[in-house]
């Protein structure tokens, strides 16, 4: 989608400190992070929100949950924990319309509240 900053970043016409790669998903750095780690992951195919997987076929949710754990593991926060929190649509704070991950980690993160 040529107006969609995610899919522009995937395409990398806008520069991003990208963590990890795949033909099939991106993950780079957030710009204002929430935590010492904080990592947006993306598919490359543009889906507006988590609603939308169902247009997937075979195995790409168990390839992005595998991805999402070689991120963690790229950015060391696999053995001390991470926190993969998604906003889904505008009551959540979607604030991008590109499905995306954050993945948090770096320090206690404490209570979800």
């Amino acid at each position: 989608m040529d107006d969609c900053l995610f899919c522009r970043i995937a395409a990398g016409q806008i520069p991003a400190e990208k963590v990890l790669e795949n033909d099939l998903f991106v993950a780079f750095r957030d710009i204002h992070p929430k935590a010492p780690q904080h990592i947006l992951v993306i598919p490359r195919e543009h889906l507006g929100s988590l609603n939308d997987v169902d247009v997937w076929c075979g195995c790409q949710g168990q390839k992005l949950l595998e991805f999402m754990v070689a991120v963690a593991q790229e950015a060391g926060v696999d053995e001390s924990g991470y926190r993969v929190l998604i906003n889904n649509g505008p009551d959540a704070g979607q604030e991008v319309h590109h499905m995306h991950f954050h993945i948090l980690g770096g320090e206690d993160l404490g209570d979800f509240r």
